[in-house]
């Protein structure tokens, strides 16, 4: 057993990280599905978007071949819209609430229709959206994410000049570097900010990063607002015995370096277990397996009734042939020459639900070991608690806390997204981001007028 990377050939790797849910290949085939929607009036599916994009509307703009509206209806809404036709959980959001549903048919492919429009709009770069004279205000956004990027987009509309300063050397946050290959590829990541961009009074300093060359004392003294959208991405420590050895990855990193290094420089192992059930897990898992692992178990302390990832993505891993062991919690990381060689793991049994509802599990006294020789942990992440703490924000465990206008304790600074709310779906930091942008501009309107 060896970690190495370069396992397979470049046709091999394209075919394995090939677009996992491709669009429709014609017109025809989009107004097949457009014309199933029944247009319901109070519509479930814009209910169930955190964004509301008006679905119904979209659908029936590309209907009549109203394809550049269909967009701005989309993108109005949600200027991420395009990327998150993607990667959407849609079976818990949109698409699980289709009424198609209750009949025992097959929902409208919401997310495909939502991008066919998108990608005609970032591709064909259409200009859908004018920005107002610039006010002279002046905002600062820290993060390039998906809330950050919202938030820009909103304030630049209304005349704000917006500079966002991102850490990393390319903008959109998760969606560029923490979500699997097949789901959104770089090029369409960055052509997506590109697009959010164009719209002008926008400017992303990369490479700036809070606590380092960038300090919040700074941009309050030379702005007007400061919007935080760090995220989370401190992946969760097991704290066993073990955790140090070569070959043991944290997820984060793990998916990380394979957007940012590429498929052939990331190297992985021939027998992989994964710790933990959420969507980094089966990201982690699925990608394993397809640069060349010829194992992958994922392992998990509870049963598939309380998973975090949603069923479809379950069926991706193990589309993938990934093994799964069900209430089985890490106890120990063995090794040889300091490379780990098994994962050892106590059986565990469901007790009494905890205060999330959630059944805790109890140790049985028993174990089982695996014959690994790559373990990733995905165990969940956690916020930037020391980051936070070290600008005087008030938190709760390095989650920013905010008030019901996304104010922090600080005046003038305002935070959304992940780094508030510790880590839910990109479409709901999207309108954390919008949040934010309205009560920056209540803020600096109130503002103005007692001056």
């Amino acid at each position: 057993m060896a970690i190495t990377n370069n396992r397979l050939t470049a046709e091999q790797y394209e075919q394995n990280f090939s677009d996992i849910h491709p669009p429709f290949d014609s017109r025809e085939a989009a107004l097949v599905d457009a014309n199933r929607c029944l247009f319901c009036y109070d519509a479930p599916c814009t209910k169930s978007c955190p964004t509301s994009i008006n679905i119904p509307k979209f659908i029936k703009q590309i209907t009549t071949d109203n394809i550049k509206g269909s967009a701005y209806t989309i993108l109005d809404a949600n200027i991420m819209g395009g990327g998150c036709s993607k990667v959407c959980p849609v079976e818990k959001l949109c698409e699980g609430s289709c009424v198609f549903n209750l009949m025992d048919e097959p929902p409208i492919p919401i997310a495909k229709l939502q991008r066919y429009s998108t990608e005609k709009a970032i591709d064909h770069k259409w200009p859908l959206f004018q920005r107002k004279p610039s006010t002279g205000r002046k905002v600062a956004v820290i993060g390039a994410g998906p809330a950050g990027l919202s938030c820009a987009h909103v304030l630049s509309r209304e005349g704000i000049d917006v500079t966002i300063f991102e850490k990393e050397r390319k903008g959109g946050g998760l969606m560029t570097y923490g979500i699997a290959a097949y789901k959104v590829t770089p090029e369409f990541c960055e052509d997506e900010v590109n697009f959010i961009t164009s719209l002008g009074g926008i400017e992303i300093k990369y490479e700036q990063e809070l606590g380092k060359n960038v300090s919040l004392a700074d941009l309050q003294a030379n702005y007007d607002a400061v919007y935080i959208g760090i995220g989370v991405g401190v992946a969760r420590q097991l704290a066993i015995p073990g955790e140090d050895l070569a070959g043991v990855e944290d997820a984060i990193r793990f998916i990380y370096d394979i957007r940012e290094k590429g498929y052939p420089s990331v190297p992985v192992g021939d027998r992989v277990a994964v710790i933990g059930l959420g969507m980094t897990a089966i990201d982690a898992a699925t990608q394993a397996k397809r640069l060349g692992a010829k194992e992958v178990t994922i392992v998990y302390r509870r049963t598939q009734a309380e998973m975090p990832s949603t069923e479809v993505e379950l069926n991706l891993a193990k589309l993938d042939s990934c093994s799964l062991i069900w209430l089985a919690s890490p106890k120990e990381i063995k090794g040889e020459n300091g490379q780990v060689t098994q994962l050892i793991c106590n059986v565990m049994e469901l007790g009494v639900p905890d205060t999330s509802g959630r059944r805790t599990p109890i140790e049985t006294g028993e174990t089982i070991t695996l014959n690994v020789d790559m373990v990733i942990k995905a165990a969940g992440q956690v916020p930037f608690e020391d980051l936070v703490d070290s600008n005087q924000l008030n938190n709760w465990k390095g989650k920013i806390a905010i008030d019901s206008n996304c104010a922090t304790n600080i005046p003038g600074v305002f935070a959304g997204g992940d780094c508030v709310n510790g880590g839910k779906e990109v479409v709901d930091a999207v309108q954390a981001g919008k949040d934010g942008a309205k009560a920056i501009l209540g803020f600096m309107y109130k503002e103005r007028a007692s001056e």
